[in-house]
């Protein structure tokens, strides 16, 4: 029986093993391969292995609290790192929670747990405690892991692993081909996870996506070693677990997009009572809010204000599955907006403390224009020489803040501390400092405007 049958009929049992029944096969078995001809081998060898079934065969899908028992126990007696993907339903649900998680251990075999039957997976985290999780783009999946009762201990991130060590793609697929030789499908990484049941195919394709992680983090570890990153990425890994999730932004509302087009405070209350309604809309029927009506339908009727249901349907823009068929409810909310006081309307902008746009620095303070110009591309220069990308060195709207209000007086020690409040690594300081500290003590002029040197000819 396969996977997909067997979470189809909810049959109450569930393999003794992480792999049912399914027999063993080799890496890449019955795939079709590109062959190349290399020298020192009298045949022609694959250029790519590719990766189309799992070596334990597919895993059926934990759904029963004995079979989430079952997984943890056999997790807890594994060895080694353990390689730990989530599956979301973005763009298909409401909110970015998991609707599978794949976990794979050294003497415990891949696993795949539906979280939905459960109210967490604590006693996954548990089994995990003081092991090292291997994730790729570990921001992406900490949160919704997070949400289920689960954080690790220790944690190597392969994405980022791959930034520091310079490779040119550093996708899953891309790294797995690149430093294992093997060919990892991405062809259901936009699937719709919550489909229940889960057809086959995307259960392999889960469990495939942990299946050579321990092995891809021991070769990118290894590459790190020999390019003496490997405490780089450390820090960077601690940095990511000692940061938490972030932390909820204000006006979320703001991010709508296409908002940037509003002119007027009023058009923007509209805004942000539709997007408050949409908003509560999908959160009640677990659906993606964009699915409702999209961003651009919002702006469009902020933009026209209409008063009357005829007026809303013929609003240029306006579409989307629940455009007519909650037509009242966006009337309403376009109601509220034009009802408010002007003490009730929210600003065009809000206060920031970031810098204004470099585009404007020139005029607005020539030396903090001076400044930026010159460290920009020396620290560049820094993270080509180290073969990494300039983000990953320093990120830069940190260059961009200490360049517009650099410490006073500006020493070496006060940069530092500047640099490290606001979140820059003790690698990163090390590095960049020298650069950024001669490069504001010693900008070089900026050019001279072309207008500027036509009237002085």
């Amino acid at each position: 029986m396969t996977a997909q049958s067997q979470d189809a009929t909810h049959a109450a049992s569930e393999p003794d093993g992480a792999a049912g029944s399914a027999a063993p096969q080799p890496i890449g078995s019955g795939a079709e391969t590109t062959h190349v001809h290399v020298d020192g081998f009298a045949q022609p060898v694959p250029a790519v292995v590719e990766l189309d079934a799992p070596r334990d065969g597919v895993p059926l899908v934990i759904h029963t609290l004995e079979g989430l028992k079952r997984a943890a126990a056999a997790i807890a007696g594994g060895s080694g790192p353990a390689g730990v993907d989530a599956e979301r339903a973005s763009g298909f649900r409401y909110g970015q929670r998991a609707f599978l998680v794949q976990i794979r251990r050294e003497g415990a075999g891949t696993w795949l747990i539906d979280p939905e039957p459960f109210e967490d997976l604590a006693a996954l985290n548990d089994a995990l405690r003081g092991v090292e999780w291997v994730v790729h783009a570990s921001t992406q999946d900490l949160p919704c892991l997070a949400e289920l009762g689960m954080w690790p201990d220790r944690l190597f991130d392969t994405e980022l692993a791959a930034r520091l060590a310079g490779l040119p793609r550093v996708g899953l697929a891309a790294v797995v081909e690149q430093l294992l030789g093997f060919g990892l499908a991405k062809e259901h990484s936009a699937a719709d996870w919550s489909t229940r049941p889960l057809p086959e195919p995307w259960l392999r394709y889960a469990a495939l996506d942990v299946e050579v992680l321990v092995e891809l983090r021991d070769e990118l570890a290894e590459l790190l070693a020999s390019q003496g990153k490997l405490e780089f990425a450390e820090e960077e890994f601690a940095a990511i677990l000692a940061a938490g999730l972030p932390g909820a932004k204000p006006d979320p509302w703001r991010r709508t997009s296409g908002v940037h087009h509003i002119r007027s405070r009023r058009q923007l209350a509209a805004v942000r009572e539709l997007w408050t309604e949409r908003d509560a809309l999908a959160q009640k029927r677990d659906i993606a809010p964009g699915k409702l009506i999209p961003d651009s339908a919002l702006v469009a009727v902020a933009r026209s204000m209409p008063s009357t249901v005829p007026q809303l349907i013929a609003t240029k823009g306006f579409h989307g599955r629940a455009a007519q068929r909650e037509a009242p409810r966006w009337l309403r909310a376009v109601a509220t907006a034009r009802s408010l006081s002007e003490d009730e309307l929210p600003p065009l902008h809000l206060q920031t403390n970031a810098p204004p746009p470099p585009r404007v620095w020139e005029d607005r303070d020539p030396e903090a224009a001076a400044r930026l110009q010159t460290a920009r591309p020396r620290v560049a220069a820094v993270a080509e020489d180290l073969g990494m990308p300039t983000e990953n060195l320093l990120t830069p709207d940190h260059l961009r803040r200490i360049a517009w209000r650099p410490p006073v007086p500006l020493t070496a020690e006060s940069l530092a501390a500047a640099l490290r409040d606001l979140g820059a690594r003790e690698w990163q300081i090390e590095r960049v400092l020298p650069t950024v500290l001669d490069s504001f003590e010693h900008p070089e002029p900026l050019p001279v405007k072309k207008k500027a040197h036509a009237e002085d000819q």
